[in-house]
């Protein structure tokens, strides 16, 4: 038998094409560019959109969009929805330890209790949806005819820079808690490390999370970050992924319309139990004052 006759056909990979997550969609990036993403060893893992400040815009506008309507959700219902991402991750749980394995360079063990730990994590938060306001609200003590009430409210959208060092437990650990509490978000995955970030956006497209709630750009941190800091419909910015140079002048951009800003600690550990910390940095309280013995009446907020 010939040699010919006994060649076996190889079959061609099928390569990922990742790409944004803006407003429940999966656009490329608007100016066209990529950038290469390697592994801890520098072998070729895949093309990254290269996000633009257009990109950054585009991502605010699907945020404010989807805001009244997330923020508006019960908080039981937003608590079904990020248990809802936990079973869809817990599907894919083989990819993201192949990603993470991949893009942090640990061993497919130590993946894998990383992916665990953020399938877990999105549970956790799920649970405080509708027990945070019973945290950090309630009646106040008042000398008067009147009493009043704090009730916690989401402050609106918040720009989110990921860790760079933690491709997926600690992208988790920052997008959970604001979208947990009614916020709406705009994510710049790790620039290193960034497909875990993007495959994260195909899941919550698939789990029932309303589009625009979370939008996910890749690219260069400090390119996309600095129109989200001066954007004046962006309400607030985590800076956990931010160096120190760049969290400075990222805050005093951010000055100029009032954010809140919450920013990069001198060391996160992503793997510890997560307190209520990430929640409460962006919640505004509102107050109720109202007359007693008039149920009646209509009261006055400040």
């Amino acid at each position: 038998m010939s040699d010919k006759s006994e060649k076996i056909d190889e079959r061609l990979s099928v390569f990922k094409t990742y790409k944004l997550y803006v407003g429940g969609k999966f656009p490329r990036s608007e100016s066209g560019r990529v950038y290469e993403v390697t592994d801890s060893k520098g072998k070729w893992l895949a093309n990254a959109p290269l996000s633009s400040r257009k990109d950054a815009r585009d991502a605010v506008v699907a945020a404010r969009k989807a805001f009244g309507g997330w923020s508006g959700a019960t908080a039981y219902n937003r608590g079904q929805i990020l248990y809802r991402i936990a079973e869809m991750l817990e599907g894919r749980r083989e990819q993201f330890v192949r990603e993470v394995a991949d893009a942090e360079g640990l061993s497919k063990s130590k993946a894998a209790a990383q992916v665990d730990a953020a399938i877990d994590r999105w549970v956790w938060y799920a649970g405080w949806t509708d027990k945070i306001a019973q945290v950090v609200g309630g009646g106040n003590p008042v000398a008067g005819p009147f009493f009043n009430l704090s009730s916690p409210e989401p402050t609106g959208v918040v720009a989110v820079l990921a860790p760079q060092e933690s491709s997926f437990l600690g992208l988790v650990s920052v997008i959970a808690p604001v979208i947990a509490t009614g916020n709406t978000a705009v994510v710049v995955a790790s620039e290193r490390s960034p497909l875990p970030a993007l495959s994260l956006g195909e899941v919550l497209a698939t789990s029932d999370l309303p589009g625009g709630v979370v939008n996910v750009l890749s690219g260069r941190t400090a390119e996309i970050a600095a129109p989200l800091a001066a954007h004046q419909d962006v309400n607030a910015i985590d800076l956990a992924g931010a160096g120190e140079v760049l969290a400075k002048e990222l805050e005093i951009s951010a000055a100029d319309n009032l954010k809140r800003t919450l920013r990069p600690q001198a060391v996160d550990n992503w793997s510890a139990t997560p307190g209520t910390e990430r929640m409460t940095a962006f919640l505004e309280t509102k107050t109720v004052w109202h007359p007693t013995g008039s149920l009646g009446a209509s009261g006055s907020s400040y």
